[in-house]
């Protein structure tokens, strides 16, 4: 049972002839016992959406929980917010008495300030007359606030009349991004209490003409669209948008909110390198297939470096490398393809909540996020909430999986037979996380769903390989102990060619002691260890030429391994031709918003005989 269908199911409370009578007043001054409330926070009747309202009574907004101990009462009077938090087994007849006393204060604190000036004498204070109603009795005074304050009451101020919304659906959280780009979808930022953001209404309306609204020029809005998201076009460009939207639960609606965007739409790159791409991805793909992406994005944490800027991008403007202009490219193209599970790498805590994950909420996918030890970036896993149920999460860092768990003590081993090895890979962040996702369709098909971004130096191929080893055992133990028959798929930035010892590991089954790649970094951290791969995998997006194009290299190092016996590769994705990718010599650039290639697939259930 929901909040709002326990308070409903409540016993009405008892009412009484006794009413608290207080004289009345005029009500022009603030109340100044309440704490101020910006004007946007408490949306007035006067609204959007708000037919549903007798239009001669204000609203007065309730906000009561049975697991906190106060709740809000939240009201406008005279042009001015008003907030109480009172507690919910406090008396009725105290909140009407403090409402009352806080008029009576304003008022007399105004009418000192008149004879202080030499104006007329002005008339003693009267107490107000105040009252709280249930289908027109008078809710007794000796009643608690959680059982008074019911859904469709009427709080009575003088010749006001509030009527009372128990819980209403509300944006805790609503804004605009501060870029917006001709042909990239606006995506807002909303949080919902009470409500459901598929019941919620929008509409989107943009300037009539440039800074028609700084101007003040009547009628300088115009309606431009009725969807959750927005898409400005080339003719909107110079112009301000605005939002406005009413947050919804069924057929109960809660106050709107107007929001304008804080700059006008600017002109896009034009064409992107992920466009002709969106022309396969179309469509959703059906209940016996799954579309998966794998992508490192650069975090911005990497990209807003002078390094960055002078050194491995000195190719790309300034500007593309900032992180709104980018994340402006990301979201259409996660957007664009469809995708039922995406597996990002390289993603700002702060772009995960505040950018991609309202953006993609928007499009049907939830998220979960693991961020690095002492970093400010780590993994993203979406899927699609309509084909897709989250089942558990099992993350791991990897140094402290091999350290510490007892499955990894003969790895750990071996490694320990080289204290300069163990010492460099104590000190690596990476992290491997792991969602167990179930297909709603399908229960029993259930899916181990691992991500993570491998160590980068070009010299630590013994690391990843180690760094390897542990997550394919960790995630082998998953699929057998914790959810026996879960099938893996496995993407990422591995940072591995397919000339890698790591290729082989994951490919052909085993690596052996003497590989090349375990004195990767010299014989003062090799060791021998032969590894072998509890799964059978294959790369689904086969072995592109490159996944990764920047100044200095080029090459393949992101993959999405599945179980071919499982999983069948229905249709990979064509990448961006070798032109689009060079048009400003490398990646990222103003049409490309990261040093990676998106990887995508879809993949089709194997039928079982």
């Amino acid at each position: 049972m929901n909040n709002q269908e326990g308070f409903r199911s409540r016993k009405p409370p008892v009412v009484s002839r006794k009413v608290l009578m207080l004289s009345r007043v005029s009500f022009a001054s603030k109340l100044l016992l309440f704490r101020y409330i910006p004007h946007f926070s408490i949306p007035t009747h006067r609204n959007l959406f708000t037919a549903r309202f007798d239009m001669n009574m204000e609203r007065c907004v309730v906000r009561c929980l049975p697991c906190e101990s106060k709740l809000t009462i939240s009201f406008n009077l005279d042009g001015s917010n008003k907030q109480m938090l009172r507690e919910q087994t406090e008396p009725l007849g105290k909140v009407l008495s403090r409402i009352a006393s806080g008029i009576i204060k304003t008022r007399s604190k105004a009418r000192r300030l008149k004879q202080n000036k030499g104006k007329s004498e002005t008339p003693e204070v009267d107490k107000p007359q105040i009252s709280l109603c249930v289908n027109g009795d008078h809710v007794s005074v000796e009643t608690v606030n959680s059982d008074a304050w019911l859904d469709g009451a009427v709080l009575h101020v003088g010749d006001l009349k509030y009527k009372v919304e128990r819980n209403p659906p509300t944006f805790t959280v609503s804004e605009l991004p501060s870029s917006l780009m001709s042909g990239f979808p606006v995506f807002p930022k909303l949080e919902i209490e009470f409500g459901d953001l598929k019941d919620c209404k929008f509409i989107w309306l943009k300037e009539s003409s440039p800074n028609a609204q700084m101007r003040g020029d009547p009628d300088c809005w115009r309606e431009a669209g009725h969807e959750r998201v927005f898409t400005p076009s080339n003719l909107d460009i110079g112009l301000r948008v605005m939002l406005k939207c009413t947050p919804g639960n069924g057929s109960k609606f809660g106050g709107p909110k107007e929001l304008v965007s804080s700059g006008a739409v600017e002109a896009g790159p034009g064409t992107c390198t992920f466009d002709n791409r969106h022309i396969y991805t179309q469509k959703l793909t059906d209940d016996s297939s799954l579309r998966v992406v794998s992508y490192n994005i650069l975090a911005d944490v990497y990209a807003q470096t002078e390094l960055s800027k002078t050194v491995l991008y000195p190719y790309c403007a300034p500007y593309a490398l900032e992180m709104d202009y980018r994340q402006n490219l990301i979201k259409k193209e996660l957007s664009g393809y469809n995708a039922d599970i995406i597996c990002l790498q390289e993603v700002d805590k702060c772009a995960f909540l505040d950018s991609l994950s309202p953006a993609l909420d928007a499009f049907g996918l939830e998220g979960v996020f693991k961020i690095k030890e002492r970093q400010y970036e780590g993994l993203a896993t979406y899927f699609r909430r309509s084909k897709l149920k989250l089942l558990e999460q099992f993350d791991v860092v990897l140094r402290e999986a091999l350290t510490a768990d007892p499955l990894h003590r003969e790895l750990l081993e071996k490694v320990s037979t080289n204290p300069s090895l163990k010492e460099k890979i104590e000190t690596r962040s990476t992290v491997l996380q792991v969602t167990i996702l179930q297909s709603l369709c399908d229960p029993s098909r259930i899916l181990c769903v691992g991500n993570t971004h491998l160590y980068w130096h070009p010299k630590g191929g013994n690391i990843r390989l180690v760094q390897m080893a542990v997550a394919l055992k960790h995630m082998k133990q998953v699929v057998t102990e914790k959810h026996p028959g879960a099938r893996l798929i496995f993407a990422g930035d591995f940072n591995s060619t397919p000339s890698s010892g790591l290729f082989q590991l994951v490919c052909q089954g085993s690596v052996s002691e003497n590989h090349d790649d375990w004195a990767s970094n010299g014989p003062e951290e090799q060791i021998q260890a032969g590894l072998t791969n509890p799964f059978q995998l294959a790369s689904a997006c086969g072995v592109p030429a490159y996944t990764n194009y920047v100044g200095g290299f080029q090459g393949c190092l992101d993959y999405i391994f599945v179980e071919p016996h499982v999983l069948q590769v229905e249709q990979v994705i064509p990448l961006p031709s070798h032109e689009e990718v060079t048009t400003s010599l490398a990646l990222p650039s103003v049409s490309h918003p990261s040093d990676h290639i998106a990887q995508v697939c879809d993949l089709k259930w194997r039928t079982t005989d």
